[in-house]
Parts: structure tokens; C-alpha cells; sequence
């Protein structure tokens, strides 16, 4: 067992009970364990966090807000909500917080019913240029209620041509503007779209899920500070929390965003989810997290450097954030669909991902995506970030090889024995008996 995720009694009734899921579940603790993770949505949580997702808050129905419940019995949940409300205002330096959003896309459709009306004109970052599907990709249900228009990034610099956003914002008359990416490996100007937003009268909205860590730690720019209307982050990528969703926004706003998320979106907030966001938000005030957001950022271009050495071809030619897109087939001759299951046998785990304007589908894309923030939880550093590439780079060229992918393995467990998984450090009883 773990000898703090899981008590050796809830294990025991757990094995006893289902055993097939105690065994997923030991595996995976294994997998995790001996293996890199260097999917940039993913990140190993706060210990403190496993606490409270598996304490007595699961049992807690708290339909509303603090000071505005539907049930009795509120005196502890309104104690962690409004904990987790102002933690989120001080950390982000925002007016308003909303923590009850379950999910990222749930955030971002609570945010659109709240300030815009149906057949209202959003402009986004289009997918395959590192948008998200919940930014109005034609197959998601928001595209049947909103209309959608899309900007592009620049080939093969990334960069995002302004004037051309400003255009189509002038030629499409946006109510709503959203800086916001999953795969984008740049910063964005978020003043310049906060003067192309007010130029054509639309709000201006900052997703930044996968950002959210690494502004709070200090290391990248915080759109709220060039004064956009809202933004929105998940909570359990590189903030390190539970997975969840926030909204933050201006005090004009909060009214809506609030009867947007309960009741026009969801029922009963997850409160075990909200204590551990609070928790979360108290961690990333630590001077401990402000460098573990640094040394994301520095391990990200340690391992960008080494893997263009090395002569991978990386969209955008770099990364100002904590994630890489490499182009596997103009690089390697191979699709990200193969490189994804070649790097998984050697240990590493990341996504195959479409480049910019892919001539491929989105199973068998052209490129793969991975980060630094799960690797740099396990406190490796650059050194770490240049081996892994190194390892990568044999893996890219020799995806058949399996002889080479074993012995790659046994080089990436040997690494990951040195770094062990916050919070599920082994006491080689059953997790171990699992490997």
C-alpha cells in the first residue's frame, strides 16, 4: 500500500470487495510510478489533495452558494467554499472567483451562457493551430448555439499576426474574444488583444488551463493584469489540485457567471473537489511552488534545446511556456500515432497532436505534444529534461526497434527510481507486489 494516498483498512475492504479494480489500481500506481509523464495536461497532485478527494466532504450535498444553501448542515463546506473563493481572488488578483465548475469545459460553457446570448459571434484560436474543442470546434454542442470564428497562428514561426486577428474581429464583430490554447507553445500579447477586444466592443476572456500553475508561481504574465472581463483555469494541471474548473472575472460580471454555473449549468458542487482547491491555493502561495513554476519553464527549454540539437523539428521552433509539439513526420518520417506507442513502450508517456494546418486526421496526426510540469513534481531538473530527450530522440528514429525500446525502459525506470511520485511513495507491501 501507499502510505498516504490510501489507509491500510480502506485497501484491505477494497481488495476484498473488487478485486479486479484494487488490481487496475495497484498497476496503475506501478505505471505511474516507474514511468515518465509528460503529457502537459497531466501533473501528479498535492499529496494533501488525496486527503481531502477521499474524506467525509464526498458525503456533503451544498446545492447553492456560502450563505445561500439548500440543505442544512452548511457550517463546514461554507468554511472551505469561501476559503477556496478568496484564496483563488488573492493568488490570481482577481475580483470575483467562482470554484463549483466540475470541469474545464464546463468553466468555459458557464462563462458563454452568462455573458453572451445564442447566435452571439466568438473568436478563438483554431484547433488545430493549439486551440481547445471547448473554444468552438464545429463538433462540440456549442457550436449548435454560438457562432464561431477562428484565428490562425503564423507558418512555421507560431507567431499570431495581430493585424489579422484585428481584421477578422472587424469583419466577423465578435462578442466575446478568448486567448486561450492546449497545444500552443508561445505567450500570448495579451494587451494587444485586450486593445483589438475594446476596438471592436467584445469581452475578452483568458483560458488558461493549462497556465494557471505557472501564473500563480509567478513565472508567466496574468491576463487580469492587462484587465480582461474573465479567466478560466482548471485546477488539477499544473496548479497541481484536484480536477476541477474556475472562474474569475470582474465584479460586473460575478451576478451572471454565478447563477451560470448553479443552477443554469450544474447541480450540487463537488465539496470533497473544493476543499481540495482550497488546500491547492494555499500551496501555490508557497516560495517552494513559485520555483517548482520556474523550473518548469527552465526544464522546458532545456529539453526544447536539446531535442532541436538532436535535429527534431518543433512547431514554432521552441516553446516560451511548459510544452513542445515536435512535427514526427517531417522529422522522423513517422505519424504521432506511432511515436505515441513506440515512447510508451520505452516509458514515456505523452499524445499524439495535430500540427497546424495537419494534412493528417486526428488519430493518425502529424506531431506529438508533451510538458514539463508532472516531470519537474518529481523534482527533476535539466539534466533529467536532456536525457529524457536524448531517450526520445533514439525512440523517434527506431520506433520499430523493440530490443531498443526494452533497454530504454530499463534506463527510464532507473530514472524514475530517483524521483519517486509525490505523495505515492512506496512501503512495498501490495502496490509493489503488483509490479
Amino acid at each position: 500500500m501507499t502510505n498516504f494516498t490510501y489507509s491500510a483498512a480502506a485497501l484491505d475492504r477494497l481488495q476484498n470487495s473488487d478485486s479486479e479494480i484494487f488490481d487496475a489500481l495497484m498497476h496503475e500506481e506501478v505505471r505511474q510510478s516507474e514511468g515518465v509523464e509528460l503529457i502537459p495536461s497531466e501533473n501528479y497532485c498535492f499529496p494533501e489533495v488525496y486527503a481531502l478527494l477521499g474524506s467525509v466532504f464526498n458525503n456533503k450535498y451544498s446545492e447553492g452558494y456560502p450563505g445561500r444553501r439548500y440543505y442544512g448542515g452548511q457550517e463546514n463546506t461554507d468554511t472551505i467554499e469561501n476559503l477556496a473563493r478568496d484564496r483563488a481572488k488573492a493568488v490570481f488578483r482577481a475580483e470575483h472567483a467562482n470554484v463549483q465548475p466540475l470541469s474545464g469545459c464546463a468553466m468555459n460553457e458557464a462563462v458563454y451562457f452568462a455573458l453572451l446570448q445564442p447566435g452571439d459571434v466568438i473568436l478563438g484560436m483554431d484547433l488545430s493551430h493549439g486551440g481547445h474543442l471547448s473554444h468552438g470546434h464545429p463538433v462540440t454542442n456549442m457550436a449548435k448555439i454560438f457562432k464561431y470564428t477562428r484565428y490562425k497562428t503564423e507558418i512555421p514561426s507560431g507567431a499570431i499576426d495581430l493585424e489579422k486577428v484585428r481584421q477578422v474581429a472587424l469583419e466577423t464583430k465578435p462578442k466575446l474574444i478568448i486567448c486561450g490554447h492546449s497545444s500552443y507553445p508561445r505567450e500570448y500579447d495579451y494587451a494587444a488583444f485586450k486593445k483589438i477586444a475594446d476596438e471592436v466592443g467584445a469581452l475578452i476572456m483568458a483560458d488558461v488551463s493549462h497556465l494557471g500553475g505557472l501564473i500563480a508561481g509567478g513565472a508567466l504574465k496574468n491576463p487580469l493584469d492587462y484587465g480582461f472581463d474573465v479567466m478560466t483555469t482548471t485546477t488539477h494541471k499544473s496548479l497541481r489540485g484536484p480536477r476541477g474548473g474556475m472562474i474569475l472575472c470582474k465584479k460586473q460580471h460575478a451576478a451572471a457567471i454565478d447563477k451560470s454555473v448553479f443552477p443554469g449549468m450544474q447541480g450540487g458542487p463537488h465539496m470533497h473537489q473544493i476543499a481540495a482547491i482550497a488546500t491547492t491555493l494555499k500551496l501555490v502561495q508557497t516560495d517552494a511552488y513559485k520555483a517548482y513554476a520556474k523550473q518548469v519553464l527552465a526544464n522546458a527549454q532545456a529539453f526544447a534545446q536539446a531535442l532541436l540539437a538532436g535535429g527534431a523539428h518543433l512547431v514554432t521552433g521552441g516553446t516560451e511556456n511548459h510544452l513542445i509539439v515536435i512535427n514526427t513526420a517531417t522529422g522522423f518520417g513517422i505519424t504521432g500515432d506511432i511515436a505515441e506507442r513506440a515512447l510508451d513502450k520505452a516509458g514515456i508517456t505523452l499524445n499524439k497532436n495535430v500540427i497546424p494546418d495537419d494534412p493528417n486526421p486526428p488519430m493518425k496526426p502529424s506531431g506529438i505534444r508533451f510538458g514539463t510540469p508532472a516531470a519537474t513534481a518529481r523534482g527533476m531538473g535539466e539534466a533529467e529534461m536532456k536525457l529524457l530527450a536524448s531517450i526520445m530522440l533514439q525512440v523517434l528514429r527506431a520506433p520499430a526497434d523493440d530490443a531498443l525500446l526494452s533497454k530504454l525502459r530499463e534506463e527510464v525506470r532507473a530514472l524514475c527510481k530517483r524521483f519517486p511520485v509525490p505523495g505515492l511513495e512506496c512501503t512495498k507491501t501490495k502496490c509493489c507486489a503488483a509490479a
